[in-house]
């Protein structure tokens, strides 16, 4: 049974639909994901949470508390720097010497690691290891024993549902692809852009891409195609091309403490070919055409920054 990869499925539908794309109610599922995460935060780290909101509703900046292992909790959808800010200022001064823990139930909070935060009450708070996403949960998953996978699998399936057919969710990515594959390959596309080889050269050099090198060479080519791509497709709705963007970062972000160089560069190849294939949109074309895009997108997003740590110096490897 592999149970990361039904406890990523449903982490990422109840997200989704957090972030007002379900048919939930915005409020219902906030409260959903409150005692949700209570229980999974419990069964993973062995806390000892409590929802502090059935017993004083609407408490300032705190949604799930434990007494023993003194720790209070956030739940939020709002991903923002002034989120976080804004419950640390609370009067949490009789929470002296607890550990404060954020809880970022949609959005990626990569963006929120790497900011400083006034700490007026000196609450026990380090942004790197106490804001969690469902990324950061996820591979906190993955360093589990079988025994305790298998609970943290059973919670999720209790509170969220029976395994779903992943036939049944549509995706941007899977939207990107088809277009992609009605285009010319053969063809160069001299529209938008183009990245700076120097600066991709330094990149893989940075990263120790040594089998991937060879990927990136043969497809860098088409990153003014994606980008014309990209651009057309967000003419749909806004953040379209961004959300495409994002599912191959999260890929990265999920797989990079079990994988680096260029095993983690053919892991998000392969987990962004399961994602198409799964998508209920997805038009099936022969496996190795959608290999072909999958690595047309994936190497954009290398050039893009997306994926993979950028060269040191001035001038950074982001085309835009």
């Amino acid at each position: 049974m592999n149970y990361f990869n039904y406890c990523e499925e449903r982490l990422h539908v109840l997200a989704y639909r957090i972030e007002g794309r379900g048919k939930l109610n915005f409020l219902e599922l906030n409260l959903h994901s409150e005692n949700f995460y209570l229980h999974l935060f419990n069964a993973m780290f062995g806390w000892n949470l409590e929802n502090l909101n059935a017993v004083k509703q609407n408490s300032e900046a705190i949604d799930l508390i434990d007494k023993i292992g003194r720790i209070i909790i956030q739940v939020s959808a709002t991903s923002t720097k002034a989120k976080v800010d804004s419950a640390l200022k609370k009067d949490l001064s009789s929470y002296a010497g607890y550990s404060f823990k954020f809880i970022l139930i949609a959005k990626d909070a990569t963006q929120l690691r790497d900011k400083t935060y006034a700490n007026p009450h000196k609450l026990i708070f380090t942004p790197g290891d106490d804001i969690h996403d469902v990324p950061s949960i996820l591979r906190v998953f993955n360093t589990l024993d079988i025994d305790k996978q298998r609970t943290v699998y059973e919670l999720i399936k209790k509170e969220l549902g029976e395994e779903v057919s992943p036939q049944k969710v549509e995706s941007n990515l899977a939207t990107v692809i088809h277009i992609l594959s009605k285009e010319d390959l053969n063809r160069d596309d001299t529209s938008g852009f183009r990245a700076d080889p120097f600066e991709i050269d330094r990149k893989i050099e940075e990263n120790e891409l040594k089998r991937a090198k060879a990927i990136i060479e043969d497809y860098k080519t088409h990153h003014s195609r994606v980008d014309r791509i990209y651009s057309e497709f967000n003419l749909q709705g806004v953040n379209k091309s961004v959300s495409v963007l994002d599912s191959i970062r999260r890929d990265y972000l999920v797989n990079q403490a079990q994988c680096s160089d260029d095993d983690l560069f053919f892991k998000i190849i392969e987990c962004v070919v399961d994602r198409v294939q799964k998508s209920s949109n997805y038009t099936p074309i022969p496996i190795d055409e959608l290999e072909l895009c999958v690595n047309i997108l994936v190497v954009d997003a290398f050039i893009r920054c997306k994926i993979f740590k950028n060269p040191v110096g001035p001038n950074d490897a982001a085309s835009r």
